[in-house]
């Protein structure tokens, strides 16, 4: 039965840390790399709405992942996306701060959210550079905000070998305090020396594509022998095993069997963010996804009923994007011809008549939308929104709502105003959206299985669009 507890044991680990740019990433895909070496079959999650994380883990580890996101889904979808994944062991890797989400809401919609809901336990990376004993103080102040008590171990990133001797025995004291005070162990499980050519690279949206680095293998290579000869993995494995099995009722939906229809959907070096997820909901409604590049093709693919132009950098490739101009007559001609088409944040940005680059040069893209857009220069809208759609029969979001996710510098001076956007928390709103009976477009990215009945209507508008084109 659906409603049915059922529990999986599955060893698992969260890789948090205080803030950004800790080391997370290459921590996490040096864990992942030994494990998979160690034939212990690892899946990994990344925590939020993160889209590059993941593409570490998968396209360069060979490692299947997913996002784990507790403003899109609640604890019993997170466990079942652990429990259903298929797989020996799980590292989940977190966000931001261990206790950031929400702005302004300790623990909401954070990574430390996730392991709460998901029963996971936590191991602490701590960027030590530029600190001295002032960095007990502030793994102390965590563990006191550590309710559940998950944080089982502590790893001291980029920080000297000689430094790392003397102060291991203070914070291993201070954990051995802390951890009878509140009768949970909590240990100093190493501490990993600053290397300056082993780090991820960043850019405006966070890190740097994997297919930019030439030499990422080497580094995630170099990375994991590091953790292999300065933590204690035989403490870090018996922290996934004590991990308790997760109770999950969730039941996926059964195969779509009816008829299958296909939607193009645009993937290459300017397109490549997405939620697997949201590919798993339109296969739940018997869509089937077919990739192209508006880079490198001269049309979009033949046999399809509807547009997927998904989120990225286009913004770096602007000029190749622009300089195709049949892939901007293949894309006009279907959308006024009634194609039904979806396009988030990248993907409406290429909409529009033009996109200006950073060095001053503007570019003409698709022109399906007037306006243009150029960066900013800071984060607009930054954060988790929902979106709801005002009412009107024309409208594919009409009187429903979906959870969404902003995050760019780049912004339009025309973004629509067919929906209403609310971030949580603030209760801050805004117009946003260019909607229609076949279309929506805007910068927020769409969570899909939040409000599977957007998904529905858009199946039956690439039904009518079939029906109209026969």
């Amino acid at each position: 039965m659906a409603d049915e507890k059922r529990k999986i044991k599955i060893d698992r680990i969260m890789i948090a840390a205080p803030a950004s740019g800790s080391g997370k990433t290459i921590f996490t895909c040096g864990l992942l790399s030994l494990l998979k070496e160690q034939g212990r079959d690892p899946v990994s999650f990344k925590c939020g709405p993160d889209y590059i994380d993941p593409m570490f883990h998968r396209d360069v580890l060979g490692i299947e992942g997913d996002n784990l996101d507790p403003f899109f889904s609640d604890g019993e979808k997170l466990r079942s996306m652990i429990a259903s994944a298929g797989h020996k062991t799980a590292v989940l890797e977190g966000a931001m701060g261990i206790y950031d989400g929400i702005a302004g809401r300790l623990y909401e919609s954070s990574c430390y959210d996730v392991a709460c809901s998901t029963g996971t336990p936590i191991v602490l990376l701590v960027n030590a550079k530029g600190m001295g004993s002032t960095v007990l103080s502030a793994i102390k102040g965590i563990l006191h905000d550590d309710k559940e008590m998950l944080i089982k171990g502590i790893v001291l990133n980029r920080i000297s070998e000689h430094f790392y001797k003397t102060l291991s025995p203070l914070a291993q004291d201070m954990l051995d305090t802390i951890s009878r005070e509140r009768g949970a162990e909590c240990r100093l499980l190493g501490g990993i020396p600053d290397s300056g050519n082993v780090t991820l690279g960043t850019r405006h949206l966070g890190l740097v594509m994997p297919d930019e680095y030439g030499d990422l293998e080497s580094k995630i290579s170099t990375f994991r022998e590091m953790i292999r000869s300065h933590v204690d993995i035989e403490a870090l494995y018996r922290i996934m095993g004590n991990a308790e099995p997760l109770a999950h009722g969730y039941d996926r939906a059964p195969a779509y069997t009816g008829e299958i229809l296909k939607i193009a959907v645009a993937r290459d070096e300017a397109f490549s963010f997405y939620y697997k997820e949201n590919m798993n909901e339109l296969r739940r409604h018997g869509i089937e996804p077919v990739y192209f590049s508006p880079i490198h093709d001269s049309a979009i693919p033949e046999g399809v009923s509807a547009l997927m132009l998904r989120g990225g950098y286009p913004e770096l490739y602007a000029k190749q994007l622009s300089e195709n101009i049949s892939m901007k007559e293949s894309i006009r001609s279907a959308v006024e011809s009634g194609m039904p088409s979806i396009a988030e944040c990248g993907g409406f940005m290429y909409l529009l008549d033009s996109l200006s680059t950073d060095d001053g040069t503007t570019y003409p893209m698709t022109g399906l939308i007037k306006g243009g857009c150029r960066n900013t220069g800071r984060l607009g809208r930054f954060g988790y929104i929902t979106v709801t759609g005002k009412e009107d029969e024309k409208n594919l979001l009409s009187g429903i709502s979906i959870k969404a996710h902003e995050f760019h510098y780049f912004d339009s001076d025309n973004n629509g105003n067919g929906a209403v956007a609310v971030k949580p928390g603030s209760g801050r709103s805004w117009e946003c959206m260019h909607t229609g009976r076949d279309h929506i477009w805007g910068y927020p990215h769409l969570y899909y299985p939040s409000c599977p009945e957007l998904v529905a209507r858009f199946r039956k508008a690439m039904e009518g669009y079939l029906k109209n084109d026969s």
